[in-house]
């Protein structure tokens, strides 16, 4: 399975806007909070394996 590393750009309310740090991306991902570690804030570094994203 392949891993994917993100950055924390923007928290707006339920969502979050997350940047490709791997790779070079242009576009944002939004991403439901529900479906992120809770102590996320602006600038956390996440890693995305499995289904499941984790702070790194």
């Amino acid at each position: 399975m392949d891993t994917w590393y993100y950055e924390v750009e923007k928290i707006d309310g339920d969502y979050a806007h997350l940047k490709r740090t791997d790779i070079e991306a242009s576009e944002l991902k939004l991403v439901a909070r529900a479906l992120l570690p809770e102590e996320i804030t602006k600038g956390t570094k996440l890693k995305y394996e499995f289904l499941q994203y984790e702070i790194i």
